[in-house]
């Protein structure tokens, strides 16, 4: 099983960011992640600032685990005048691919101080397990 990050990436997205054409300002990316391997298991450690628990779904589709997010700053525009507004709102997900033996009960996660560490055992792959067997030459 390999841990395998699949998420949308655009060619031109870094040209036509920042300000101004002169000082492009990079956007901090929303749901960093780490992943570490250990001998029985992978830790996954996602940062996920601003975000509730309550919004935060894991779900296992054929093979791949899918973290979406949804954090809202609802404001009352009538209200609050903002000269300069960088917090974000919206969803975001990313998706990995674990390897179809996984089940939902092998994954763990915790969610603490705007971090999701989630624990995925590693399980040997029936067709990897088979010990070849050898082809004598005549």
């Amino acid at each position: 099983m390999m841990l395998v990050p699949r998420n949308s990436f655009d060619l031109f997205d870094d040209l036509f960011r920042g300000d101004d054409l002169f000082f492009r300002r990079q956007q901090p990316s929303i749901m960093k992640t780490d992943i570490k391997e250990r001998d029985d298991k992978y830790i996954i450690e996602m940062d996920l600032p601003g975000a509730e628990k309550e919004n935060i779904d894991l779900s296992l589709d054929n093979g791949y685990l899918k973290i979406s997010s949804k954090i809202s700053n609802e404001i009352n525009e009538e209200e609050e005048k903002y000269v300069r507004r960088e917090r974000h709102y919206g969803e975001c997900s990313r998706s990995f691919y674990v390897g179809d033996e996984i089940t939902e009960e092998d994954i763990n996660a915790e969610f603490k101080n705007g971090i999701l560490t989630i624990e995925i055992p590693k399980k040997e792959n029936q067709a990897q397990t088979e010990v070849p067997k050898k082809i004598e030459i005549k």
